[in-house]
């Protein structure tokens, strides 16, 4: 089976996010008032074949642990979909 996969990565709490930090620093700048507590992330997508979802989510979990994400300062989400058929 084909699953079409993304997984979405962001710092865990606590952990300092320059980039979401100046984001919301120039939002009001620019018109947008009442915004808080940017993050900013990582989105990865991707296709995977597996036998089934259960073997698809273990792949991917692993993956994260051992690629995508680093476990330290990072926590990664995924969600899974059957890929359309070709």
């Amino acid at each position: 089976m084909k699953f079409d996969v993304l997984v979405e990565i962001r710092l865990r709490p606590g952990i300092a996010d320059p980039q979401g930090a100046t984001i919301e620093r120039a939002l009001p700048a620019l018109g947008f008032a009442g915004v808080s507590q940017v993050g900013v992330g990582k989105a990865i997508r991707f296709t995977l074949d597996a036998p089934d979802e259960a073997e698809a989510r273990a792949q991917v979990e692993e993956l994260c642990r051992r690629f995508l994400a680093n476990p330290v300062i990072e926590d990664s989400e995924m969600s899974l979909s059957v890929g359309a058929a070709p």
